[in-house]
């Protein structure tokens, strides 16, 4: 199975392994979850925007008092 060895500064790594105690696992276990869970973050993030383009005409048009998308503080700004 691959393996990976990462540096850490010895006060990024106190904070880690304070981070894996907190969740009650083991250093190895936490990294490896970290890593799953941003991919896991980043494709719900992806599928959310994409839902929310394709249903932004349906909006606009069944709510036109609202704000167009294109003028709404904060659009087109990367989520992920």
């Amino acid at each position: 199975m691959p393996s990976l060895n990462v540096s850490f500064t010895d006060e990024e790594l106190e904070h880690v392994r304070v981070a894996a105690a907190a969740e009650g696992k083991s250093l190895k276990q936490y990294l490896h979850d970290l890593g799953v869970r941003e991919h896991q973050r980043r494709t719900f993030v992806t599928g959310a925007l994409d839902w929310g383009d394709k249903l932004r005409g349906q909006f606009d048009e069944a709510f036109p008092e609202e704000i167009p998308a294109e003028q709404r503080p904060g659009y087109g700004a990367s989520a992920a």
